[in-house]
């Protein structure tokens, strides 16, 4: 669930087999026909800064033999902020899909598949899909450009019966769930030969000095940015326990709690979660 790993065995030119493989998993119960064909889009400008920087996004982008574009990516902690995320991601694929001047039927179809290690989709399912339909017929399908699903481990991990015998899916995240005994995983490895050829593109990777530099770099940083992000929410509300919060709080007070409200925003925290944090209403968070 490292996202320079996963990259590493999905995002890469060679990868198309076991990549392919996944992508028909995720979309196989969704979608009317199998992909057939993958183009992996490769991003080679991996450097320590980028690779330091939690922020920045290491995705998987592959492009279809039809022309669809699909975006994957890995998201490890709660931001509150996934769903429009995985918006930007796929305006982002669909906008760059047409020239200037060109035709809009030549706008791709854009599918982003987000594995997300947090409960974000209030739905039993641990595999959720969303498309444009009309609020009163569900049946009717604005268009089919936009589709997007989630991945949810948390969900998926709690399945009190699993099918890795039969369910695709389950075979794929049972082997990238970190949590798989040993001889489960050896079971889904011996079963399918895409994941078997992840396995082994595993084993090779690790084998790599410069990866494994690179690997626990990117470690480094998803502890880094965690670490960081609690540690700035048990300040934020220690803080406002001491000061207590309240109605009619005084002057010098709420100057104190906009200046706690900045630097939880420097730090990436929501405005709901600074919200319940500081006392401040939306509009003055919204203001600073």
């Amino acid at each position: 669930m490292n996202d320079y790993l996963f990259l590493k065995l999905m995002g890469e030119e060679g990868d198309e087999e076991q990549c392919l493989a996944f992508l028909n998993a995720v979309l196989g119960s969704k979608s009317l026909k199998p992909v057939t064909l993958v183009k992996i889009l490769e991003n080679k400008t991996f450097v320590a800064e980028v690779l330091g920087d939690k922020t920045s996004i290491l995705d998987v982008r592959v492009e279809t033999d039809i022309g669809e574009k699909i975006n994957i990516e890995v998201q490890l902690k709660d931001l509150h902020n996934m769903e429009k995320r995985t918006l930007m991601h796929w305006g982002r694929e669909f906008t760059t899909g047409i020239s200037a001047g060109g035709n809009y039927k030549d706008l791709p179809k854009v599918i982003t598949i987000n594995i997300v290690n947090f409960d974000n989709i209030k739905l039993d399912d641990f595999h959720t899909c969303f498309h444009l339909w009309e609020d009163n017929h569900h049946e009717y399908l604005l268009t089919d450009v936009l589709e997007i699903h989630f991945i949810n481990m948390v969900k998926f991990r709690k399945l009190k019966t699993g099918d890795i015998a039969n369910n695709l899916l389950e075979r794929w995240l049972t082997f990238l769930d970190v949590n798989t005994p040993e001889k489960t995983l050896q079971e889904v490895i011996h079963m399918d030969s895409a994941i078997n050829k992840a396995f082994q593109r595993l084993n090779f990777v690790t084998q790599d000095k410069e990866f494994l530099r690179e690997y626990h770099l990117r470690e480094m940083a998803l502890s880094d940015w965690t670490t960081g992000i609690d540690t700035a929410t048990e300040k934020g509300i220690e803080i406002g326990i001491e000061r207590g919060i309240e109605r009619g709080i005084e002057k010098g007070a709420a100057q104190k709690q906009i200046e706690i409200a900045r630097n939880l925003l420097s730090e990436g925290l929501s405005m709901e979660l600074i919200r319940k944090t500081t006392g401040l209403d939306i509009e003055t968070i919204q203001s600073l």
